[in-house]
């Protein structure tokens, strides 16, 4: 489609990709979690799942065969085959749009349609960085929860032994994998084994309160229902809730709950001073060796450390740092204020790491170690197209789509500008790499990122 619509003032901007330059910019500045995202093309419409299967490995063979039972056509051997796991992934449009009134913005006109493609790359950015994050840490849609699922603490204490337990938290208890790999509901048949307090129990069922109270970010307050009585003692309010599938989720100094952090104590830098549950590099150590031990694959050779500047902050404060930093390089990284790569560790700050309202210690921040394949974005195959008439007006930026329109109104001084992205989020799980596998191995379901909660 020819430009010939558009205010003369306009037609160089777009014909020399001016705006596509905005958006560009825009998009590269700040990615984030969506960076660790695998890529793939999703082949169906704007609203439907898609459901993938992940095939898994046979356990390794120890036992000599016996010369005796080599007979017949089968040697003696018993056909095994290798598990399965499925995941699903859904897609859906998200956009938005600014207007440009050619005749009251004046002889500024240049400057506001490019700043306009530059706030709408900025806000695209954003909006695709925040779902990613959700993705990661609560979950995909119908999945078993996200890299802070099965993982809570008890709400309410029971006055009695009961089979109920009130939870802050019901993300990655609500579904299991059955034996078949299918994500399933957790009930009578398919129980789930959760740890209460110090005890395990056996989870058929998890229900929504009707009023949402949790304190996690995006979580969701919920009962608990277990085929035999949770004791007193372990049904405690503040004591931990933990599903045996559930992803690892770090605190410093050991700490059983996110309610359990313990705040500094003093002024930093005097005598007096307690670090408290702030972020150590022996913490991020021990989430490398729980991925390395999973056999998890990085990112560009280090594993990829998403955390906030507060955080940051406190691994600055951290001795082991500090000692691993001194004299070392002329401790630049440590005049600068910023870690690139350390220890295995790529370190990248961001404002977009979720940030939990105070437990009565301060802000929760958190943090999340990963690897390669952690997340998994699916993108619409049919936003990739674009006939060569319409390139004036419709530009790819890495997935997403900036839409410029020509004045359509009676007096031809609206331009609209646009962007849509049409795709989703996923996390796959690595079920089938168990113990059998992998002796250093995990029963999570989700074992690609690791968690780090601090104050």
């Amino acid at each position: 489609m020819a430009i010939d619509n558009f205010p003369a003032q306009l037609q160089p901007i777009i014909q020399e990709g001016y705006l596509a330059r905005e958006f560009g910019a825009a998009l590269q500045s700040r990615i984030a979690f969506r960076a660790i995202a695998d890529r793939e093309i999703f082949p169906n419409r704007i609203g439907e799942s898609i459901t993938k299967t992940r095939k898994g490995l046979k356990a390794p063979v120890t036992t000599p065969m016996n010369p005796t039972q080599n007979t017949n056509f089968d040697n003696g051997l018993t056909p095994s085959t290798w598990s399965v796991e499925q995941y699903t992934l859904s897609i859906n449009q998200y956009g938005d749009t600014i207007d440009l009134n050619v005749v009251s913005e004046g002889v500024g006109i240049a400057d506001q349609f490019l700043a306009n493609a530059n706030t709408n790359g900025i806000q695209a950015l954003q909006s695709l960085d925040r779902i990613a994050r959700n993705t990661l840490f609560g979950g995909g849609s119908s999945g078993v929860g996200g890299y802070m699922g099965g993982n809570t603490r008890i709400a309410v204490t029971l006055s009695t032994s009961g089979t109920q337990v009130s939870v802050d938290d019901i993300r990655g208890f609500e579904r299991v994998l059955s034996s078949a790999g299918q994500v399933v509901s957790v009930d009578q048949s398919s129980g789930m084994t959760v740890t209460v307090g110090s005890n395990a129990y056996t989870l058929v069922g998890v229900s929504a309160d009707a009023v949402n109270t949790s304190t996690a970010p995006l979580g969701q307050s919920g009962k608990l229902t277990f085929s035999t009585s949770v004791s007193v003692a372990d049904a405690t309010a503040g004591n931990p809730v933990v599903a045996s599938t559930a992803p690892l989720v770090l605190r410093p100094n050991n700490r059983l709950t996110t309610a359990g952090l313990v705040a500094p104590v003093g002024n930093y830098g005097s005598s007096t001073y307690v670090a408290g549950d702030t972020l150590g590099i022996q913490t991020v150590l021990a989430a490398v060796a729980a991925l390395r031990m999973n056999n998890v694959p990085t990112i560009d050779g280090a594993y990829h450390c998403y955390l906030d500047d507060q955080q940051m902050l406190g691994l600055f404060r951290d001795g082991d740092f500090k000692y691993l930093y001194r004299g070392a390089y002329g401790s630049e990284t440590y005049r600068a204020g910023s870690v690139v790569e350390l220890l295995g560790v790529r370190f990248i700050p961001t404002t977009e790491a979720p940030l939990q309202a105070s437990l009565g210690a301060g802000v929760i921040h958190r943090a999340i170690v990963c690897g390669q394949g952690a997340l998994i974005e699916g993108d619409y195959n049919g936003t990739l197209d674009i006939p060569d008439s319409d390139r004036a007006l419709v530009e790819n930026v890495d997935g997403i789509m900036m839409i410029t329109r020509e004045p359509l109104d009676r007096l031809k001084q609206i331009i609209a500008q646009s962007w849509y992205w049409i795709g989703g989020f996923a996390l796959p799980t690595d079920a089938t790499v168990n113990p059998s596998i992998i002796p250093t191995s995990t029963n999570s379901y989700l074992k690609r990122g690791v968690v780090i909660e601090s104050l």
